[in-house]
């Protein structure tokens, strides 16, 4: 067998070096070369992650007054959503009493008026568990879009993560401890990067 020696490898795209292996003593070094638009998109990613972290639970105070904002438009909607149900049922009685008997101080009024006003009740009643239903909501909902904007940024570093561990492999895959007397190397070594190549088309299409 003739001497084995060892060979730098890289790993380019259009002309651009993604990745290069090196050996330096006898450590073998690979390094993942982003480029500007990269970099810059992965910092903003881990910045943002960090910033983010501490609050992620947390409403302030303008967030609060959101809250309480719509909380307020959302009861004084119901609220008059109720009355122009209700109201009305109680003017016609009146109207129709009155009509009737010439006073509402009989038993058929105040029969029929104690019934509106229970189903009014009701109607409040389980309005008040809308109001507790619809502030959960609000932050569950605010939650979600948190907890999906960290995950959005943590999509981003792993896919950073991701492009670094491919490009490098594909770049390792390429530089070897040589024989100059087997083919067999060679063949191996196509037969790795042509394989890492395949797996990173799916980064591009």
């Amino acid at each position: 067998m003739g001497k084995k020696s060892y060979t730098n490898g890289n790993f380019s795209i259009n002309g651009e070096t993604k990745a290069s292996t090196y050996k330096k003593g006898n450590t073998v070094y690979t390094n993942y070369n982003m480029s500007d638009t990269e970099k810059k998109i992965f910092d903003y990613a881990q910045n943002s992650f960090l910033n983010s972290l501490p609050q992620l639970n947390v409403f302030s105070d303008e967030t609060k007054n959101q809250f309480k904002n719509q909380m307020e438009a959302y009861k004084n909607q119901g609220i008059k959503n109720i009355e122009s149900i209700y109201t009305p049922m109680i003017n016609n009685l009146k109207t129709d009493v009155a009509s009737r008997f010439g006073n509402y101080d009989n038993s058929s009024f105040l029969s029929e008026l104690k019934d509106i006003e229970n189903s009014r009740s009701d109607a409040i009643s389980s309005f008040a568990q809308d109001m507790i239903l619809k502030e959960n909501d609000l932050v569950n909902d605010e939650l979600s879009r948190r907890y999906n904007y960290m995950n959005f940024l943590s999509g981003i570093q792993d896919q950073t993560y991701s492009n670094a561990l491919n490009f490098g492999s594909a770049s390792s895959a390429n530089s070897s401890y040589g024989s100059s007397s087997s083919s067999s190397n060679s063949l191996a070594a196509f037969s790795a990067i042509a394989n890492q190549a395949l797996s990173l088309l799916k980064y591009f299409y």
